[in-house]
């Protein structure tokens, strides 16, 4: 009974997630935006967001990839990884729904159904915040078996995406906030994570409050 049961919940879950649509995103503006020497000046933290403001999905589209989109014909990044291994997933949870960003088709690929951002922690601007970028690294892709050395290396490459994120919000007005408080364990299930992938920190992104 208990096996039927479980079954028919993993039924379920699926359903919800097939039910939520893909979202193909805008091209991105990879021309304009401010000088990166003044988008640097004003590069800082600001956990103050306005919950009832929305990114628009041309903003989303260019946080995205500013953060991690491919700005080569060869597949190559945005931001750097090891030896090009591109291990880290970019994972974001919304208001409807979390997605996982594909950024050979420049999409968003659901994951699950619903508004999880308070239970990524216990903190008021994931409550507030737009949407919650998840950086996991997945260690097969690593070509290691040293946890502590990969543990750094993700670290590093998921905090060279951050930045962009960082300057990309410094030039479009966005608050952003990277945190490593996260509930690993929820997230992860939420996520429909794998045993070769690991969270390495999170970073919220919304419109400042007023």
């Amino acid at each position: 009974m208990r096996t039927k049961l479980l079954a028919l919940i993993a039924l379920l879950l699926s359903s919800c997630v097939m039910a939520q649509k893909e979202i193909q995103l805008p091209v991105p503006s990879k021309s304009g935006g401010m000088p990166l020497m003044e988008a640097l000046s004003k590069r800082s933290t600001n956990r103050s967001m306005d919950s009832t403001r929305h990114l628009s999905e041309q903003q989303l589209s260019d946080l995205v990839w500013a953060a991690w989109g491919i700005n080569r014909p060869d597949g190559r990044r945005t931001a750097p990884s090891a030896l090009n291994r591109q291990e880290i997933d970019l994972y974001l949870i919304g208001r409807s729904s979390a997605y996982l960003y594909d950024a050979n088709e420049h999409k968003l690929i659901p994951v699950a159904g619903g508004d999880h951002r308070a239970e990524v922690n216990n903190q008021e601007f994931t409550k507030t915040g737009d949407w919650i970028l998840i950086f996991v690294a997945d260690y097969s892709r690593m070509n290691s078996d040293d946890a502590q050395r990969n543990a750094i290396t993700a670290g590093i490459d998921a905090g060279l995406i951050a930045q962009n994120v960082y300057l990309y919000g410094a030039s479009e007005g966005l608050a952003v906030v990277v945190h490593m408080s996260l509930n690993q364990k929820e997230v992860a299930e939420i996520l429909h994570l794998g045993t070769t992938q690991h969270i390495v920190m999170g970073q919220t992104v919304g419109l400042p409050a007023k």
